[in-house]
């Protein structure tokens, strides 16, 4: 509280009390403080933006080479611009069966506790080339979940086992997203390999229900799509947003689709980001969040700064997310700026 109460007028000083010189070009707008991009230092991707409380928390991959990739850290700000890293809220000593590549972290809250879903171990088929008969990772693996009483962790092992494992429709189990529909069910979208299910969690996160024809997942996969599945509502309607292209390159970019209910069927409207010469490359595996009590919506998606080489120099990255009068998205502009500080009003939590 006392952190949000200075910012406020902090803001208010910088926005009213302070005025450019005659030789200062700045507009009044842009004197205000912004978070720059990326927002926090670190090579971090994949990231998940939701408000708990009072707070923006970001739930980043930690993007490294696989076999370093066995932890996470996540980020808190009271108003988008002031940043708090916590350091490892889960990890491989907490998870005993993940053994590396921890990635693409989901959290949502139930019941006073905070979920952390994460994909695991990049479990491979046999038909697929990546397939090593002599690694036992390629045999287990896929999206498990951890359990906190805060949201900045530290996340214990719910299941001590994978949530999703198995392979349904050739999709990879990872890159899961959970999504609270309106009538209080939760779902979970995820999947690789250019295949999307969508399942439905139990009432305790413990295993999916069957949908009516006895099948565990339906797949939803719209046109296009290739991973980084995330959903939210929007004026009763439900915007699908996943990336394309492959990740390790300037193709990486972000799609959507719109449907009238959650499963679908998502009609793709087009790409809304994608790599910009002389800023980023590889944009791409966002997410998105609302100001709580407004229409204000920003995404939040990782980049490769330019110049870069490395596969894994992945940085996190805020900008605004615009709707025209119709509902569909505009394209996003990606800025080295980033956005104003907005706090969330306590009265709109």
């Amino acid at each position: 509280m006392q952190r949000l109460t200075y910012g406020y007028f902090f803001l208010l000083f910088i926005a009213i009390g302070c005025t450019s010189s005659p030789t200062d070009t700045t507009s009044a707008a842009d004197s205000i403080a912004r978070a720059g991009n990326p927002v926090f230092e670190g090579w971090y991707a994949d990231p998940e933006g939701i408000v708990f409380d009072s707070a923006y928390w970001i739930y980043p991959t930690y993007s490294a080479a696989f076999e370093e990739q066995t932890f996470m850290d996540a980020f808190s700000s009271p108003d988008l611009v002031n940043w708090t890293k916590h350091s490892r809220i889960i990890d491989t000593a907490a998870v005993k069966w993940a053994r590396q590549a921890m990635w693409a972290p989901a959290a949502i809250e139930k019941d006073g506790q905070y979920f952390l879903f994460f994909a695991a171990n990049d479990v491979q088929r046999p038909s697929r080339p990546n397939w090593d008969e002599n690694n036992d990772i390629n045999h287990f693996g896929g999206i498990g979940v951890g359990v906190a009483d805060s949201p900045a962790g530290p996340f214990r092992d719910y299941l001590n086992k994978p949530l999703i494992a198995d392979f349904y429709n050739d999709a990879q189990p990872i890159d899961q997203f959970v999504f609270e529909d309106t009538d209080g069910t939760y779902y979970i979208f995820y999947g690789g390999w250019s295949h999307c299910n969508l399942g439905k969690l139990n009432e305790d996160f413990t295993a999916l229900e069957p949908w009516s024809d006895s099948t565990i997942v339906k797949e939803i996969t719209p046109e296009g799509y290739v991973e980084g599945p995330f959903v939210f509502l929007r004026n009763e309607q439900y915007y699908f947003m996943w990336s394309e292209g492959n990740w390790t390159d300037s193709t990486y970019t972000v799609a959507y689709a719109i449907a009238d209910q959650v499963d679908g069927p998502y009609q793709r409207m087009g790409t809304i980001l994608s790599s910009e010469p002389g800023l980023a490359t590889g944009a791409g595996h966002n997410s998105a969040l609302r100001v709580p009590g407004t229409d204000d919506w920003y995404i939040i998606y990782h980049r490769r700064p330019i110049p870069n080489e490395d596969r894994d120099h992945r940085v996190t990255c805020i900008d605004r997310l615009l709707f025209n009068k119709d509902g569909t998205i505009q394209p996003v502009k990606m800025t080295r700026r980033g956005v104003q500080a907005r706090p969330i009003a306590l009265d709109n939590r």
